[in-house]
């Protein structure tokens, strides 16, 4: 009830009924025609909340809010200079052919291989190459291929290569995938772990071009229901033996695949997402010497595991073994596929702590997981911050994380850089930082190749086969790192589309300057001659462990020459399932002497060369 006095629609109560009875006419009167005006203001009240419940609302200013797009560093004015890139697979006798062991049954395994690797087998200087094969598949009876097996072959220092794949022990047929060299034993022979899908071998080199399969008492062979992909030897706890760190990929069997039974248009058969896949556990083997290996995976904290499930988190595909805060200790930096990467920071008591999300490296800008592949890692603009790249899926861009003032940590510059847009549509797999102009500043390249031979069909922008993408390092400060070198500036070879996965570099015809092999899915490789000639002097350091492994694996290197500080890495994991040589190669540009050389080995001892020649291989052996 309305009790405010003042209301001019107020309702006053009738008075009782004995004293109606007693009101004269006039009184009557009145009351009836004050109810008149006041049935009519009443009614009027209605009519105009009616009319204002309905009315349009006034129509508001519309405000709007620019949206500003990634900002793209301008390049620097520097011209990319001419380096022309030749194809000399077939010239220079390199007849591989990768097999896959695909008969239309799409099972994942077959889009994923195989590996390549640049290694001195035999200890004669120049750079021998071995290729992984895939394979048959055990149940297959029908158009088998009996000579699916890896292929070697011996270098003549010149690139001119020869097939000593048979009678060396490695001519073997399983479905193999990627590929890590090392020399675990300490006897100055590089030997080879290899990959696979069923159990992944090891083979110690004998000498006179002969290997062993050593995997049933070495320890490393893991399971046969296991799918593994990247590997590297490395020495985490700096004893001077190198131990093995392996990548596996998902949890996967011929059933588990029928069962995803993915379909790229809803009704025909396709190769399954690794979402559709439960994860898996990467491994981490301890060295114990005597050519006896342990497994410290748990122990050492390398096996990470979803909070909510308990299953395994890690599907992973690359590795990059390295010192992210200059410790002398090295770490992990695992590229996983549709789940956050790992980065194992090493605790120095045979343990790592993951720290992928606070470091800034386990996800994009915008906290969501990418199809990562390969991986790389390296202090690519020589100003002591380190970059780690890593190829991601089809749409996805190119990753450059780059260490800030705390080693730590870590920001996707991609676009600043100059190379995530160009990136973006491709499919990349084999990525690694390289000198190609030896001009003493590291250029990137990526193999690339869709997973899918019908994927035009459903996606116009992609294809199956596709081009590689190199990246000039132009060394600006204020501007992007990176520009896109086009066909005209490195010829028309290099960007040839193939299905392309694994990518290596070393110098195979001992001319200094670096050149490239790229393998692809279910055809041959392709070997390219880098017939730069610009004039540019380079130094080429092989070193040599006494206390360190052997292989100075992880040992670092400080260059100083013609006002540039250069730091690289002994590392020959790089890429996806690949290795590179095992010598470094720095370019000096114009410069004609280098002013200092320091050599960090692993554990952080310090060793001073000086003087060093420049333009040729100079072999350095650790002070005892």
């Amino acid at each position: 009830m309305n009790t405010d006095p003042t209301d001019k629609n107020k309702y006053t109560a009738p008075p009782p009924e004995e004293e109606v009875a007693q009101l004269d006419d006039a009184v009557i009167g009145r009351a009836f025609r004050w109810s008149a005006v006041a049935f009519v203001i009443l009614a009027g009240a209605v009519a105009g909340g009616i009319w204002y419940a309905k009315r349009k609302p006034p129509v508001a200013p519309v405000q709007q809010t620019k949206l500003t797009s990634p900002t793209v560093a301008a390049p620097a004015p520097a011209e990319i200079p001419m380096v022309k890139f030749t194809d000399i697979t077939v010239g220079s006798g390199i007849k591989f052919i990768h097999h896959s062991g695909a008969t239309g049954e799409k099972l994942l395994p077959e889009t994923m291989g195989g590996g390549v690797a640049f290694l001195d087998f035999d200890n004669d200087g120049a750079q021998d190459l071995l290729f992984i094969n895939s394979g048959d598949w055990p149940w297959q009876t029908a158009n088998r291929q009996a000579d699916a097996t890896m292929k070697l072959y011996r270098n003549d220092g010149h690139g001119k290569f020869t097939d000593v794949t048979a009678g060396s022990g490695l001519d073997v047929s399983f479905y193999g995938m990627g590929v890590a060299v090392g020399d675990y034993d300490n006897d100055g022979r590089p030997d080879v772990f290899i990959t696979a899908v069923g159990g992944n071998r090891l083979f110690h080199n004998l000498g006179n071009g002969k290997f062993a399969d050593v995997t049933a008492e070495s320890g490393v062979g893991g399971s046969p229901a296991q799918w593994s992909t990247g590997a590297a030897w490395l020495d985490y706890n700096n004893d001077g033996k190198l131990d093995l760190f392996v990548a596996n990929y998902v949890k996967w069997s011929r059933q588990i695949d029928a069962e995803v039974g993915y379909k790229i248009d809803g009704q025909t058969r396709a190769y399954g997402q690794p979402m559709n896949f439960e994860g898996t556990f990467p491994q981490l083997f301890r060295n114990m010497g005597g050519r006896k290996f342990t497994d410290v995976s748990q122990a050492a904290g390398v096996q990470v595991k979803n909070k909510d499930t308990g299953v395994p988190v890690a599907k992973s595909l690359g590795v990059a073994p390295v010192d992210i805060d200059g410790d002398g200790w090295i770490d992990l930096i695992v590229a996983n596929d549709t789940v956050q990467n790992f980065v194992f920071h090493n605790q120095r008591d045979g343990k790592f702590k993951e720290i992928g999300l606070s470091s800034g490296v386990g996800f994009d800008a915008n906290g969501a997981a990418r199809g990562a592949m390969g991986i790389d890692a390296a202090q690519y603009r020589n100003d002591g911050a380190l970059g780690v790249a890593i190829g991601n899926f089809a749409n996805e861009m190119t990753a450059l994380y780059v260490s800030q003032k705390e080693p730590l940590n870590f920001t996707d510059e991609a676009i600043a850089e100059g190379v995530g847009p160009a990136s973006r549509l491709l499919l990349k797999f084999g990525v690694f930082f390289f000198d190609y102009d030896l001009d003493g500043r590291l250029d990137l390249l990526t193999a690339n190749g869709h997973l899918e031979q019908e994927i035009s069909k459903i996606q116009k922008s992609q294809s199956y086969a596709q081009p590689a993408q190199l990246f000039w390092n132009c060394g600006a400060k204020n501007a992007a790192s990176f520009a896109v070198v086009p066909a005209g500036k490195a010829g028309g070879d290099l960007f040839k589309p193939m299905v392309g996965r694994a990518s290596a570099f070393a110098d195979i015809d001992g001319d200094g300057d670096l050149d490239v092999v790229l393998t692809q899915v279910n055809g041959p490789p392709l070997l390219l001659r880098n017939d730069q000639q610009l004039g540019h002097h380079w130094l080429r350091l092989k070193l040599v462990g006494t206390k360190s492994n052997r292989s100075a694996i992880g040992a670092r290197l400080v260059v100083k020459a013609g006002g540039l500080t250069m730091q690289r890495t002994v590392m020959p994991t790089r890429s996806y399932l690949a290795q590179s040589e095992l010598p470094v190669t720095i370019g000096l540009g114009r410069a004609d002497k280098v002013e200092s050389v320091e050599i960090i080995w692993p554990g952080g001892a310090k060793q001073v060369v000086t003087p060093v020649r420049i333009d040729t291989t100079t072999v350095i052996v650790e002070a005892r």
